[in-house]
């Protein structure tokens, strides 16, 4: 079995106050992507850094405090990437992967984009970039006879049954027409499959994203923007997914859950 788990964890330093490093002691993943670390390696505590048992690769951004992207494996990588290719977005600690035996992992943050601002513009030229990426990752793993699962968050909510508010959000980032197109071209002229939804067709999320403003995590008012995306034939071995929700607001240690997936080898 090879179990994967991605998450946003909003800043790893603060994460690891609020509960990650317990989590991470706790967790049965082969491999973890992490996203939003907003801190370059020497800035995180040992404990997270270079943790027992652990193999890390950490991409920071170049800006500081901004996004950032690392890999927690069990066993070390035959060979890590930062980045894929691009001059405007390899330094952003966005993407990285690692070669593990029969599969690459990768860890994505896709820019978040806010309407009618530069943000939105820079979306959408990593979109732009990103797919043709994609389809050449998939096409190199294939003829090395590898899978490919790129795990993270992709800030967009690719169906109705991915938002509860999907109305009162069709104007805003994350929920517009153009993404939601994309991420359907990821889906069939890259052709990856959504493991969670692939494994749960017809239930409303599991969201994987809720506010800290208002209610909106006791109430379940979510995104399902976190994912784990695989080449067909790893999505096949797929047993189990789930997101792993914390139990209240307060044993919280990121906006973001878990979501973690069992695959058979």
């Amino acid at each position: 079995m090879l179990t994967v788990t991605s998450v946003n964890v909003n800043g790893l330093r603060a994460a690891a106050k609020k509960g990650f490093a317990e989590w991470l002691a706790t967790t049965a993943a082969d491999a973890i992507c992490l996203q939003e670390v907003r801190a370059t390696a020497d800035q995180l505590p040992a404990e997270v850094r270079e943790p027992d048992g652990w193999f890390t690769v950490h991409a920071p951004a170049a800006a500081k405090g901004r996004a950032g992207v690392s890999l927690y494996t069990r066993r070390e990588p035959d060979a890590v990437r930062i980045g894929f290719g691009s001059s405007e977005f390899d330094g952003s600690g966005r993407y990285v992967e690692a070669d593990l035996p029969g599969v690459t992992v990768a860890s994505l943050y896709l820019p978040s984009g806010e309407v009618g601002t530069e943000r939105q513009d820079e979306k959408m030229r990593f979109m732009g970039e990103f797919l043709p990426y994609l389809k050449e990752l998939r096409a190199r793993a294939a003829a090395d006879g590898r899978e490919v699962v790129v795990c993270g968050d992709w800030n967009i909510a690719h169906r109705e049954a991915d938002l509860k508010n999907w109305k009162g959000n069709r104007k805003n980032s994350g929920f517009l027409p153009e993404e939601r197109e994309w991420l359907g071209r990821v889906f069939d002229e890259a052709e990856y499959v959504d493991v969670v939804r692939a494994l749960h067709p017809d239930q409303e999320g599991p969201y994987t994203w809720w506010s800290y403003r208002g209610r909106a995590f006791d109430n379940d008012t979510g995104w399902r923007i976190d994912y784990q995306v695989a080449t067909a034939g790893l999505a096949r071995r797929a047993v189990k997914a789930w997101v792993e929700r914390a139990a209240t607001h307060g044993e919280r240690w990121s906006d973001h859950a878990p979501v973690t997936a069992v695959y058979e080898n």
